[in-house]
Parts: structure tokens; sequence; C-alpha cells
């Protein structure tokens, strides 16, 4: 006869815990989840009840070493920063990054456990050590690209000058086809130097619906590609105005979908997906948000390789192996990005990339009485 898993008054206290909490059976099934482990593991409770742990952790092998520690040695032990996968999917949001503990539980305990395994969900706080890591890199990176440029551009004009005034003075086409590469070649270099500088600009702040802004964007992305990828818009319309740069979040978005784009490319179908949905309970440069603005682009391209990733927002990187990026697209999208006190972050595995940008919905007072205080 299947045992109780407990009383109310044991099952309600176990439910007030904000981390996740399941209680397993000796033979390792769930008789018990509470409403924390619902959203870790994004299931319900109905769904979990019963269900063998290999069965809701495709990796659930991994958990064993120390669940048989406990069992053993009759003491809690923990594990840190394990990454687990939900059973059943196969894209970047099954992933979790748990400190996961486990507590063997007495024989006679009222709810027929024989262990207590609790998972305390670690995703936010690694995604902002890494993006904080990222962007203090990328920031040192853009200050010395800057520094270089300013040096450049102002014999870049000299030189495109004295070119010019020697094409004048030459009487020979073949030696003026010569100054022509020369002058190209400069315009090319001060477009490139222009667009290293173009990002100190603040943004120019105006509350708008962000969806016109992305409806132009697939405009032009399938002016682009549509005759060679599939393009879908999934949009939450019902989302709230934002306060943003309109001109900047454009560039943004673009510069990520065009990215995934030419990234995809080179597979058998490839295909690309803008995505709008509320993001809750983000911190957003330091401050916690209720409810947050997420915009993702996700493809089924290649992916980023591992020893890639934390160089993937530094100007001048680029993984294209045709000599056409200028490495620039994802820097000065987390430039902008940041600008707006939001976040960019992605997961990639081969088949499946997301760029997640999330913006607040308005920007914070002390933001905007510095902004005014400058315009």
């Amino acid at each position: 006869m299947q045992r109780s898993p407990g009383s109310p008054r044991t099952l309600l206290g176990l439910d007030l815990i904000s981390t996740g909490v399941l209680l397993l059976s000796e033979d390792g099934r769930i008789l018990y989840a509470n409403a924390a482990a619902e959203h870790v593991l994004q299931l319900s409770r109905r769904q979990l009840t019963a269900v063998a742990l290999d069965a809701v952790l495709r990796d659930a092998h991994r958990l064993h070493p120390i669940i048989e520690r406990a069992r053993t040695m009759g003491a809690s032990f923990t594990e840190q920063e394990i990454e687990l996968h939900l059973a059943g999917r196969t894209n970047g949001s099954a992933k979790r990054v748990l400190n996961v503990t486990a507590v063997p539980v007495d024989a006679d305990h009222e709810s027929g456990a024989a262990l207590l395994l609790e998972l305390r969900p670690i995703d936010q706080q690694v995604r902002i050590a890494r993006e904080e890591r990222v962007t203090l890199q990328s920031q040192a990176n853009r200050e010395l690209v800057r520094n270089l440029a300013h040096e450049i551009k102002n014999p870049l004009g000299g030189l495109r000058g004295a070119a010019q005034l020697l094409e004048a003075e030459l009487s020979d086409p073949q030696l003026v086809e010569y100054t022509q590469v020369i002058i190209r070649e400069a315009d090319r270099l001060q477009a490139l130097v222009n667009r290293l500088l173009t990002p100190h600009r603040l943004p120019r702040y105006t509350k708008q619906p962000l969806h016109p802004v992305l409806d132009r964007v697939m405009a032009v992305i399938r002016a682009e590609f549509g005759a060679t990828h599939a393009l879908r818009a999934d949009f939450d319309v019902s989302l709230p105005d934002v306060e943003c740069d309109a001109e900047q979040i454009t560039q943004v978005v673009l510069n990520i979908v065009r990215n995934a784009c030419q990234s995809s490319a080179a597979v058998a179908a490839p295909a690309v997906t803008l995505r709008t949905r509320v993001a809750r309970q983000v911190v957003l440069a330091r401050r916690l948000h209720r409810i947050a603005f997420e915009i993702a682009v996700i493809d089924n391209g290649p992916g980023v390789p591992p020893e890639y990733r934390d160089r993937i927002f530094f100007p001048l990187f680029t993984l294209r192996k045709d000599g056409a990026g200028s490495g620039l697209g994802l820097s000065i999208a987390q430039t902008f990005v940041a600008q707006h006190l939001g976040a960019i972050e992605f997961d990639s595995e081969p088949g499946y990339t997301v760029f997640r940008v999330v913006l607040p919905f308005a920007r914070p007072a002390d933001e905007a009485r510095l902004n005014e205080g400058t315009t």
C-alpha cells in the first residue's frame, strides 16, 4: 500500500520554501514536489508525482553520487553549480544550473520518503557573473579600439586628400586607377572608424510600442534573406510600451537577426524566429525588475563553439570565415543595450541558438535625471 506523502501542515511548510524541494521514495520516484520545484522543472505537481527522477531530468545520473553518499553516510551532501537538462526537450530552454542538496529522511518519517532533494537555481547568478565579466572585458576592448580609431581618423583624412591632389596632377589613366584604390580604401576605413565611434551617443528616450520597430526589422530581413530562410515573428502584442531609443533598439535587433541569418545560412533549412515575451523577476543593472520586455532571436544554425562564447561580444571578433564580417554587430548591440540598462545574453548548442535582449519597461528615475541633465 502506497503511503501518503505527508500531512497538510508539513507539505504547506515545504510549499512556502523558495527553493525547489522533491521528496523521493526508496526506488527514486518522486512522492512530492513543492511549488518552487514545479517552476524549476517546468512541470506541474500532478505530472511529477510518482515519476522517476530519470524521466524528469535527462542527466539525472549526475545526481546519483550525492544521493548515494547521503543515503550511505546518513548526512546531507551538496553539489555546486551542476548543469542539468529537462527530459523531453532539446533546446537551450531545457538547461538548468543548480546547487543540489540531498538530505536523507528518517525511515519512520510520515511522508514515506527516503530522501529530500533541494534544488536551488543559480542560472541567473551564473548569467549575471558571466555577463559582468564579459561586459568589463568588452568595455576595456572597446576603449582600446576607440582610442585606436581616434588615432587613425585624422591621418586617414590627410591620406585621402593627398590621393585626390595626386590624382588631379596625373595624366596617365593607369596611375589614376591606383589613386582611386587609395581613395576607396580610405573611405572604407573611414566608415569602419565611424562605426567604432558611434555608440558614444546616449539614448534619446521616448515611451512607445516596440512591435512596430520589430516589424520594420523583419521587413528589412525578409528583403535580404526571405528567399533562403524561413523567417517567423512570434510576438506577444499585449506587452506594454517601453521607454527606449527606437533607433538604437532597431540597430540592436537588426544586428542580432542578421547575424542569426548569416550563421544559419549553411544548414539545410535555415530558420530564424524573432519572439517577444514578458520576462519575470530579472536583474538588470543590479536592480530586480518584477517584469521586463524580452526580445529573443532564435536560429537553427551550428551554434557558437564553447571556446568562443566569452569573446562573442568583443569588438572586431567574428566567426565568419568569408572575411565579410566586421565583428562589430554584437559589440554595438551590447553597448546600446547596456546604455538602456538592459541585458543581452545567449544560449547555444548545435541546431539551437537564442540571443535574448531584456529591457526594463521604464528607465530608473536616477537614470532619467542623468540624461535630462545632459540634454
